[in-house]
Order: structure tokens, then C-alpha cells, then sequence
């Protein structure tokens, strides 16, 4: 039993680092995005910021509803300018020494993903960015077809959740809350 959870759990674990490549065990099936979709703003007194990425990657194991989802922090692009985008991932974000921001847990509805249908969850997990856990419930739209599961979510991060500092003599140019939107289209493998 337990040589069995040990190759378990470097399969699970072997998943994970190779990228989040799904895994079919029996009839559980695991849904997969790597081209997800999160976009966020800063909207401050004196100056609006914007950027998107395409490169979150992540899967969803629709048997025990669990989940995770990663993004590299320099992958973000469409700031005002390469100045702002420079000082968002070498002094705020810090990519260079936190280059991910992880989201990772458990919905926490005993949804049937298995059956097509536009269903309002919670997702409650581990979120990590710039080096720092914090636990949280996110909202989301889960809209279930028969080949393709999309995610839908909009949330908001405090900078200071995650020691984010931001020094005075931008403090009207960076909110202190900013609003995330994110759209996942996973695909069963």
C-alpha cells in the first residue's frame, strides 16, 4: 500500500513540475489549460495599469475537484510602457526571484463536473504571489460542455496580502487593490 501512494504521489508530483500535462487514471478525467488568460488593473488616482498574459498553465481533476493553476509573472504584457512593465517585474513583483504565481485547492461545492451546465462555485485554495501564501475563496463560472470546460472569475489582490511595497513617490500611480479577471478554457486529455 504504501509502494503504491509513494508511485501515486510522484506521478501526481511528476504532473505538476512537467508542465501540468494531464493524466487519465480510470475513469478519472483531468482537464487542462495552457494557454489560460488573466488580465489585471491597477486603477490609481493619478494613472490606470493594465496587462494581460496568455501563459497561465493548470489543470482541474474533475473527480475530486481539485485544481492548480500557475503563471509566470513576466509574462504579463500591454503596460502603458516598457519603463512601467520593467519596474512592475523587477521592483514590485520581483519575477526574477518570484517568477510564478500559483493558485492552487479545492472547489468547494459538490458539483457533478461531469454533467454539461453553467455552474457558480468556490474555489478555495493557496494563493502564492511574490513569494507569499495566503488563503483564499474565489467565485467562479464553471460553464460545462460536452469537450471543453471554461472558467470564469473576477477577484481582487491587496498588495499588502502579499508584501507588495510600493514606495511613496508612485503611491497615487499603483493601486493598492488591484482587480483580476481570468478566463480558462480547459480541454479533457
Amino acid at each position: 500500500m504504501v509502494h503504491l501512494l509513494t508511485h501515486r504521489m510522484i506521478l501526481v508530483f511528476g504532473v505538476f513540475v512537467i508542465g501540468f500535462v494531464p493524466v487519465v487514471c480510470g475513469q478519472q478525467v483531468v482537464f487542462q489549460t495552457v494557454s489560460g488568460h488573466i488580465h489585471f488593473r491597477s486603477d490609481a488616482p493619478m494613472e490606470m495599469i493594465e496587462a494581460t498574459s496568455q501563459a497561465t498553465k493548470g489543470y482541474l481533476n474533475a473527480e475530486d475537484r481539485t485544481f492548480a493553476f500557475s503563471v509566470p509573472v513576466n509574462s504579463f504584457k500591454g503596460f502603458n510602457s516598457a519603463l512601467q512593465q520593467d519596474h512592475f517585474n523587477e521592483n514590485y513583483l520581483e519575477s526574477e526571484s518570484f517568477p510564478q504565481a500559483t493558485f492552487s485547492g479545492k472547489i468547494i461545492e459538490s458539483t457533478d463536473l461531469s454533467t454539461p451546465g453553467v455552474y457558480d462555485i468556490r474555489a478555495k485554495g493557496k494563493m502564492v504571489i511574490h513569494g507569499i501564501a495566503r488563503e483564499r475563496i474565489i467565485r467562479c463560472q464553471l460553464v460545462i460542455k460536452p469537450t471543453v470546460m471554461l472558467v470564469n472569475a473576477r477577484f481582487s489582490v491587496l498588495l499588502r496580502d502579499h508584501q507588495i511595497q510600493i514606495p511613496r513617490i508612485v503611491h497615487q500611480k499603483i493601486a493598492e487593490e488591484i482587480q483580476v479577471d481570468l478566463a480558462f478554457k480547459l480541454s479533457p486529455r
